[in-house]
């Protein structure tokens, strides 16, 4: 049977989102190879958010993407120096306390801290999946720290540092960026994270790669993880919708589980899944649309 032209727009959009999944999904290999080469923090993230940033905006400038409103500049710088920034240095720094299974599963608790603080700041009414994902993900979270893994409590408070601050990022974003404006935003966003960065490579010094594995896993996670994720994300966003692309975006912590396994030799003890497990209900619960109300 021959799919309609929208059928196939719809699947197209679902496999970009999936792309996007597995390119943010494999970052924390990447990072773990870049480390070892004698890459630091800072340096990988300068790089990252440098290359990244440039390619994306000439992307959005080839695709024409709309500019965002100049009154929201200040408030999408601030989202890029402070805001990404503090969630990539938190998320890095931890891979190198925790592994890379551990920590990506603590940031995945972010969906329910969205929900929690946009009841508790936002005055938004919660809904009774909502209030079971909450319970799913901080329950998975307790699991997963309770019974530690292959990692420090440093880590992992770093982990859930990033999925914090990335919850608050969520939030302030939604009010500021439109959906027509969001490829330019995030070249924008990508670009003021990479000033910060800069100073502080400035400060601690550059430690680049020694190896050529460590800076192909450099231009990996610039390429790959950056640019290409965020490309394929928005490209899909526009043929599925946000919450369709939320669901599909749950693949992103179990391919980076997975790629432990195969290329890092982790393992996760059967508490620690069942952990990992919840989360993932918790944020596929997140995801679900609200349920319409008939008269």
């Amino acid at each position: 049977m021959r799919l309609s032209e929208k059928q196939s727009d719809v699947l197209i959009g679902y496999a970009l989102v999936a792309l996007s999944a597995v390119c943010f999904g494999i970052m924390p290999i990447f990072a773990s190879v870049a480390y070892a080469s004698g890459e630091d923090t800072t340096t990988l993230l300068f790089l990252r958010f440098m290359i990244g940033g440039v390619f994306l905006a000439i992307i959005a400038k080839l695709k024409n993407a709309p500019l965002p409103p100049k009154s929201s500049y200040p408030v999408l710088f601030l989202l890029g120096a402070l805001g990404y920034t503090g969630i990539s240095f938190c998320y890095f720094t931890a891979l190198n306390y925790a592994s890379a299974s551990l920590v990506s599963l603590l940031l995945y608790v972010y969906p329910a801290l969205v929900t929690l603080f946009s009841v508790l700041f936002v005055h938004e009414k919660i809904s009774s999946s909502k209030l079971i994902a909450l319970m799913c993900a901080f329950g998975g979270c307790m699991l997963v720290l309770g019974l530690g893994g292959k990692g420090d409590l440093k880590g992992m408070a770093l982990a859930l540092g990033a999925a914090v601050i990335y919850a608050i990022y969520i939030i302030v974003s939604a009010q500021v960026i439109g959906k027509k404006t969001a490829m330019a935003s995030s070249a924008f966003i990508i670009l003021s994270a990479s000033l910060s960065f800069a100073c502080m490579v400035m400060v601690k010094g550059v430690h680049l790669p020694k190896t050529s594995e460590g800076l192909f896993a450099t231009l990996a996670i610039a390429l790959f993880s950056t640019v290409i994720a965020f490309w394929a994300f928005f490209s899909g966003l526009g043929r599925i919708g946000a919450t369709n692309a939320s669901l599909v975006s749950t693949l992103e912590p179990l391919v980076t589980v997975l790629s432990a396994m195969v290329f890092l030799g982790e393992r996760l003890s059967l508490i620690n899944l069942l952990g990992g497990v919840l989360i993932l209900v918790g944020l596929v619960l997140s995801a679900l649309p609200k349920p319409q109300r008939y008269a």
